[in-house]
C-alpha cells in the first residue's frame, strides 16, 4: 500500500492502525512524503519504506507507484488537480487499479441549506479543483473509491453514516479517526466503496448551520 502525503493526520491514523493490528500484518507500507525525517519514528519498521519525493513531481510519483496493489491519496483533492493526474498516469504507467482519493464535501452541490451555503463560501474554487479531480478518477479506468469528508474533529469517536453520489451529504462534521476507519475498511476489502464517490458525516451533525469541533 503506497499512501502519498503520509504525514498527514488521517493518514498517520491509518498507518498506526495498520502497523498495531494483526488484521493488517500482511500490509506493507510505503510512506510517501516531502521530508521523511518528519516519519522517522517509522523508518526501523521491516513493514515500511519511506520515500522522500514532491507530489508535483510526476517521475517522483510514477517511481513510488511502481509494484502496489492500492494507493490512498491523503492530500486532499481540492488543493491540486496536477497531482491527482500525476498519481492516475503513475498508476496507470505500473498497472496498479485501486486508489482511494480524499476530496471535499460539496463538489455536487449536495449540501443542502444554510450550511451548504456557507460550505460553498469557505471552499471557494475548490469545490471546482474537487469536481475535477473526481471526474478524473471516474474516467480514468481505475477502481477508485472518493470519499467527501465532512468538516473534521479530533473526537475519539467513530460515528458515520456513508451516502453515495447523488444523495444528500448526511451531516456537517465528522471524527478524522471516522475517516480512518472507512479508508482501513477499504484496506481489509477493496471491494468496499469500488468505483464510487462516498460522502461521510456524523449523522448527530445533520442538519446543523455550523461545523462540530
Amino acid at each position: 500500500m503506497l499512501i502519498l502525503a503520509a504525514n498527514g493526520a488521517i493518514a498517520r491514523l491509518v498507518e498506526e492502525k495498520i502497523l498495531s493490528d494483526a488484521k493488517y500484518k500482511d500490509v506493507q507500507l510505503t510512506l510517501f512524503l516531502r521530508n521523511k525525517s518528519r516519519l522517522s519514528d517509522l523508518a526501523d519498521n521491516a513493514r515500511v519504506k519511506l520515500v522522500e519525493g514532491d507530489l508535483s513531481n510526476a517521475s517522483d510519483v510514477n517511481a513510488a507507484a511502481a509494484g502496489q496493489d492500492l494507493v490512498f491519496i491523503a492530500f486532499g483533492a481540492t488543493s491540486n488537480l496536477q497531482m491527482t493526474q500525476n498519481v492516475v498516469n503513475g498508476m496507470q504507467a505500473n498497472q496498479v487499479k485501486r486508489v482511494v482519493e480524499i476530496n471535499d464535501l460539496g463538489i455536487y452541490d449536495e449540501v443542502p441549506g444554510k450550511f451548504g451555503a456557507w460550505n460553498k463560501q469557505i471552499i471557494g474554487a475548490g469545490i471546482q479543483v474537487g469536481f475535477q479531480a473526481d471526474a478524473l478518477l471516474e474516467k480514468s479506468g481505475l477502481d477508485y473509491t472518493t470519499l467527501r469528508l465532512p468538516w473534521l474533529n479530533n473526537r475519539d469517536e467513530v460515528k458515520y453514516v456513508l451516502t453515495e453520489k447523488g444523495e444528500t451529504f448526511p451531516g456537517t462534521s465528522g471524527s478524522r479517526k471516522s475517516i480512518a476507519d472507512v479508508v482501513l475498511r477499504i484496506v481489509a476489502d477493496p471491494s468496499f466503496g469500488s468505483k464510487a464517490s462516498l460522502g461521510i458525516a456524523d449523522p448527530a451533525t445533520a442538519g446543523l448551520d455550523k461545523p462540530v469541533y
